[in-house]
């Protein structure tokens, strides 16, 4: 495709890298959509779809009374392109958003693939375009050229953590007579299956994570896990019951043939549509995979269980974004390039689709003549964004949505729920009029 010289660039089609593309496209600007899958694939992805999931299917809690279910609300406000197809692709999980991965990445890619204004280029990128609007929203895996010209341009040390995945376990080698089926407070559907513990057994799990063999690292790489993605083996080493009140906490899970309290629960959740697929949530490791099979089996109802993917380690590149960016993601000094997803420290698929969503629109912006624009800070997006630009410059480290980036409210509030219901009221209203005043349309599937 023949592009016109007033186009985006846009690097890296993961979820922000799509949003952003998309959003560019839907205010008639052309964009060069840049992903280097599947000719050169990286240590995570399996496909070459676009927006593959490769940590949880899961996007967190749709209740609004939830940071990131807030955020889900603000972006649907806005348009966002891939919350309609998550919903359009979504699995029973109680009162969590999970997809289907192959059916989200498929219509992902389908839609992209079939708008005419945005041109998808399987090329591997090296650097940055200085005549047009660039977005970077490579993702943490950027790989070595792309870093090297990104270092040069940001002026700030990339950092880098290391991230984990989780098994995927194949439905029909679970014992479904040992496991009980229950949402976690009975939310929604029971869709989720739940390995129960006695103290026993879970004190034999733990004892074996922390003796287990862990795959190696390179020399000149150090430990720096990002809290929420902590392998199971470094938390299993922190305290006796850190995982009984993290991953493994029975809280809200009473076994049915029995009427308790298990010690312990494992939940399984569901990964595809037709139930086949179920992954071990927060079991994400670096064990070496024989160890993976030889402790995970040990868990009561997976004795021989098949796994359709073992969890696996990889070191993940952000940016020290306080030092880097503005909050309107474009750099301080290069205003012609902007950044977007988990390469800014915004964590999450629901905040990498939102930091791409206002990349992709502070672009087309930038190429029609109108100045950037920052979602107010009541919201969960616009707290995020100014995190990102005004946080720690030392020991910056990436954030997960959360209520406290927002302001506080001006009365004392000690009922967590109501306050949060009352900041959810507050962040509406104010994407709602911020949103009219950028005159956006509602559905993003503009053709």
């Amino acid at each position: 495709m023949s592009l016109p010289p007033g186009r985006v660039t846009i690097i890296g089609a993961g979820l922000a890298g799509c949003e952003a593309a998309w959003q560019v496209a839907r205010h008639g600007i052309p964009a060069r959509l840049v992903e280097m899958r599947p000719g050169r694939m990286t240590e995570a992805h399996q496909t070459g779809f676009l927006a593959e999931l490769v940590c949880s299917n899961s996007f967190k809690s749709e209740s609004i009374s939830n940071a990131v279910g807030l955020l889900k609300v603000e972006l649907r406000m806005l348009g966002s392109l891939l919350l309609e197809i998550a919903s359009s692709a979504r699995v029973p999980a109680g009162g969590a958003l999970c997809v289907d991965r192959t059916r989200f990445a498929g219509m992902v890619t389908e839609a992209i693939e079939q708008n005419p204004l945005i041109d998808l280029d399987r090329v591997e990128a090296t650097h940055l375009e200085p005549e047009v609007v660039n977005v970077v929203a490579a993702g943490p895996l950027v790989s070595k050229c792309l870093t090297e010209t990104l270092e040069r341009v940001v002026g700030a040390r990339n950092l880098y953590f290391y991230d984990a995945i989780s098994p995927i376990v194949e439905a029909d080698s679970i014992d479904v007579d040992v496991v009980f089926r229950s949402s976690r407070y009975s939310k929604g559907d029971s869709t989720y299956l739940n390995i129960p513990l006695t103290r026993q057994q879970y004190v034999e799990f733990v004892s074996a994570l922390r003796q287990a063999e862990v795959a190696p690292k390179h020399p000149f790489e150090e430990d720096r896990f990002f809290s929420a993605c902590m392998p199971i083996e470094e938390l299993a080493r922190m305290g006796d019951d850190t995982l009984a009140h993290g991953c493994m906490k029975p809280v809200g899970l009473i076994d049915p043939r029995t009427g308790l309290l298990p010690y312990a629960v494992v939940q399984l959740r569901p990964e595809n549509l037709e139930g086949t697929l179920y992954g071990m949530v927060g079991f994400q490791t670096r064990l070496k995979h024989g160890e993976q099979k030889r402790i995970f089996r040990m868990l009561p109802g997976l004795e021989n269980a098949r796994f359709a993917r073992l969890g696996s380690i990889h070191r993940n590149t952000y940016l020290n974004s306080p030092a880097a960016l503005l909050p309107t993601l474009e750099h301080r000094e290069m205003r012609n390039i902007l950044f977007a997803g988990q390469i800014t420290g915004a964590e999450g698929y629901v905040a990498a689709i939102g930091t791409g969503l206002l990349a992709g629109l502070n672009a087309a912006r930038k190429v029609i003549g109108q100045d950037c624009v920052v979602p107010p800070p009541e919201t969960i997006l616009g707290g995020l964004v100014r995190y990102l630009a005004n946080g720690p410059v030392t020991g910056f480290n990436p954030m997960n949505p959360n209520f406290g980036l927002v302001p506080r409210l001006g009365i004392r509030m000690c009922h967590r729920l109501r306050r949060n219901l009352l900041l959810a009221e507050r962040s509406v209203a104010a994407m709602r009029l911020w949103s009219q005043q950028l005159e956006l349309e509602v559905s993003p599937f503009q053709r």
